[in-house]
């Protein structure tokens, strides 16, 4: 399961002006126009994805309540995820 919330650098606590701001320091950053890298359509899609689900109040609620329930169905996959998606770009 992807993390909007980290795609754009947030928090789970983040209000709808958070969101609309980091989506768009995010997309300037990864835009194919701007940034010459490999990946960069691809990270630029995921901005966009995580945007459309984050900025509409439906769609985010249901993804956080996806969330939460991957949190306690999976644990292993869930330490997974954080492991590669927070501490692997560190690394």
């Amino acid at each position: 399961m992807k993390d909007h919330y980290a795609t754009l650098g947030l928090g789970s606590a983040a209000t709808l002006a958070d969101i609309k701001k980091a989506f768009r320091q995010q997309a300037s950053l990864h835009h194919p126009d701007r940034n010459a890298a490999a990946d960069a359509p691809q990270r630029f899609r995921a901005v966009q994805e995580a945007y459309e689900v984050l900025s509409d109040e439906v769609k985010r609620q249901a993804y956080d309540d996806n969330r939460r329930r991957n949190l306690l169905d999976s644990p292993i996959d869930t330490a997974r995820d954080i492991w590669q998606n927070y501490f692997n770009p560190l690394l």
